[in-house]
């Protein structure tokens, strides 16, 4: 199977700075069509339904997978279409929206905290704390909603508190990895002229209304400034604990077995068995067994 788990095109090597635009939003890994994108898609869903298996049998590891975009770069379709077949009763799936007052009454931490996968599950954040040095750094108005002591005015807002929370976050993923979790990150990297197509799409059918909002459109005015907190992003919180995967998100059939393949390829790795009974057990089966037969 091939691996990009080590892509330079894809992966956010830990210890480097990066500017998205430097990451190509078109690249397609030597995979040539959507067929075939979608038959590698499909051999690694089979996988990881089998990985999946042992993993909550095992029950010594969790999976965490955060998406974060800009919008319409296809984060729901992409959990949709990877996830497909996987057990419901180990896999949890939360979309974070804005906080509300009683989520903005503690830590930034505290909303997605409280989801974190249990041992044995797959745990899918679409969006997550990151937005707390994405759409707050580009809005750092929405800070005084949290009613931080260290900030009373915008000019409090500065490097020093972003530096701060990158901190945070790359220790709070650490104490994860430490006690178990493995976190895979994917940054689903759509160009403007993209995601402008799709929003037209979203518009002219009827049936894709639902999914555009007009905030969309005014958050797209500030792409330069989502591009600079994408990049400080990467840079910063890219660890060998938990790097980060650019994923080229304007071929949507690329995407999804990019992903696919990455987390396949990372949790292959893990050792993790179906678990031995113990002697006493084994001889209850084996003493079951003699009763069902001799029936």
């Amino acid at each position: 199977m091939t691996n990009l788990i080590d892509d330079p095109k894809i992966l956010a090597k830990p210890g480097l700075i990066f500017k998205v635009g430097n990451f190509d939003t078109e690249y397609t890994a030597g995979v040539k069509t959507k067929k075939e994108a979608e038959k590698l898609l499909d051999e690694n869903i089979e996988e990881l339904i089998k990985i999946q298996n042992v993993l909550y049998a095992d029950n010594r590891h969790s999976i965490l997978i955060v998406f974060q975009a800009m919008d319409a770069a296809g984060k729901d379709g992409t959990i949709k279409n990877v996830m497909s077949g996987l057990n419901p009763q180990g896999t949890q799936v939360y979309s974070f929206k804005a906080p509300s007052e009683m989520e903005l009454d503690h830590d930034y931490f505290w909303r997605t905290y409280r989801c974190m996968p249990q041992r044995g599950n797959i745990g899918i954040f679409n969006r997550s704390y990151y937005e707390e040095v994405l759409i707050v750094r580009v809005h750092p108005e929405y800070l005084f909603r949290q009613r931080l002591p260290s900030v009373k005015k915008i000019e409090d807002v500065n490097d020093s508190l972003w530096a701060q929370r990158y901190r945070q976050i790359n220790d709070m993923e650490k104490h994860l990895s430490e006690n178990g979790t493995i976190v895979l990150k994917f940054f689903l990297n759509i160009s403007k002229e993209q995601q402008k197509r799709r929003f037209l799409r979203r518009i002219d059918d009827p049936s894709r209304n639902w999914k555009f909002s007009s905030a969309d459109v005014k958050e797209r005015q500030y792409w330069d400034l989502y591009m600079h907190a994408y990049g400080e992003m990467l840079t910063h919180t890219s660890t060998e604990i938990a790097p980060w995967y650019v994923i080229p998100a304007d071929n949507k059939w690329f995407m999804r077995y990019a992903v696919s393949n990455i987390i396949v390829n990372r949790l292959s790795k893990l050792d993790i068995s179906y678990p031995n009974l113990p002697q006493e057990e084994l001889l209850r089966l084996s003493e079951a067994k003699k009763l069902l037969q001799d029936e």
